[in-house]
């Protein structure tokens, strides 16, 4: 006897690695990223607000040749 089932539709969430990679690939020549803007240098004398608990500074202060 033989076993005829047809076979099921598959769920879009059912897709394979392989096929994810090969829609990935396709779609990559479309996709345009825009050139980064550099970021302006900031004075440190405009920086204000900025809190260090005083156990972050300490293990900053801790850490050989941190900041040198």
């Amino acid at each position: 006897m033989a076993n005829h089932t047809a076979p099921r539709e598959r769920d879009e969430s059912e897709i394979t690695l392989a096929e994810l990679r090969g829609d990935s690939a396709r779609m990559a020549p479309h996709w345009v990223t825009p050139a980064a803007a550099a970021p302006a240098p900031v004075s440190p004398a405009l920086i204000h607000g900025v809190v260090v608990p005083p156990a972050s500074a300490r293990l900053a202060d801790a850490a050989f040749g941190y900041g040198d």
